[in-house]
């Protein structure tokens, strides 16, 4: 079922780049958009792990060294009967989680300092026990895709808004005023629909992964306590994550009132945290 999704997710993200390029170019933009979106699809598939963990400048641990990240992980994928995946670390502050990769045989998750630092062994484990059934459920595909071809649209998109700028400089028909109409409103309406795609891939996932995390960690109240502790330190140091990979993290890293948060890629925490608790106590 992940699979035909992926490919629906594809080619619904496909024709809104070949929306945006005949917006920007005619039949030619459309043309190379579709060449653009063929590349990307390609890329996204094969490489879109490597370019989110660039993209936080994640480095990988040693697969033989005794961190406690690498424990975790491996004990953890041995419970699981998966694959280890490769473990990263994010230099950041603020306290967040996520895997990647397509399949779990290529798989990686990656914990940034902050999380290492207020989390406990039983809160980690949970937290990466989370992580690993997104990989065991084969959720890491389509989130990264999702990241990988959502970021090429936005940046389709800021070429457009320019495009309609410096379009709109000229001519004053009826004609042109509408085509920068129509490329401005295109500008909005698209990193819209990106968001939309997204956040209807990802929210319900997050609750299958609670449960299976709490599944494999044995331990319902620790993942709970943990994910509590995310939203309170996520808050208090906010990570400065892209939107477009937003939906990858275990918690959203985007806090705050603004724009970026109106259309949450996450279930509320509280009713994340409910439904743990209720697994704990058989409820």
């Amino acid at each position: 079922m992940n699979r035909i999704k992926t490919v629906l997710f594809l080619t619904a993200l496909t024709v809104l780049l070949i929306f945006i390029g005949g917006a920007l170019g005619g039949r030619i933009g459309m043309y190379i958009a579709l060449a653009f979106a063929a590349v990307m699809n390609f890329s996204a598939y094969w490489f879109s792990d490597k370019i989110v963990l660039k993209m936080y400048r994640a480095r990988p641990l040693d697969p033989n060294s005794d961190h406690r990240l690498n424990r975790i992980v491996r004990n953890l994928a041995l419970k699981a009967d998966l694959p280890l995946p490769r473990v990263y670390i994010i230099p950041s502050a603020s306290p967040n989680a996520f895997a990647t990769g397509r399949n779990p045989g290529h798989a990686a998750v990656a914990a940034t300092e902050g999380i290492l630092k207020i989390l406990d062994d039983n809160e980690l484990e949970g937290v990466m026990a989370h992580e690993l059934t997104h990989v065991k459920n084969r959720d890491i595909l389509i989130s990264s895709i999702a990241a990988t071809i959502a970021g090429a649209i936005s940046i389709l998109a800021t070429m457009a808004r320019w495009a309609a700028i410096f379009g709109g400089q000229g001519g004053g028909n009826s004609r042109n005023g509408g085509g920068i109409f129509g490329l401005l409103a295109m500008t909005i309406v698209a990193p819209i629909a990106a968001l939309l795609i997204q956040t209807a891939v990802s929210r319900s996932r997050e609750y299958m992964a609670d449960k299976g995390g709490a599944e494999i960690s044995g331990n319902p109240l620790a993942l709970a306590a943990a994910l509590e502790k995310l939203q309170y330190a996520s808050r208090r140091a906010p990570m400065r994550a892209n939107p477009t990979t937003a939906h990858m993290f275990i918690v959203n890293p985007l806090v705050g009132g603004n724009f970026k948060t109106l259309f949450s890629t996450h279930p509320p925490v509280e009713k994340r945290v409910a439904k743990l608790k209720s697994m704990a106590y058989g409820n």
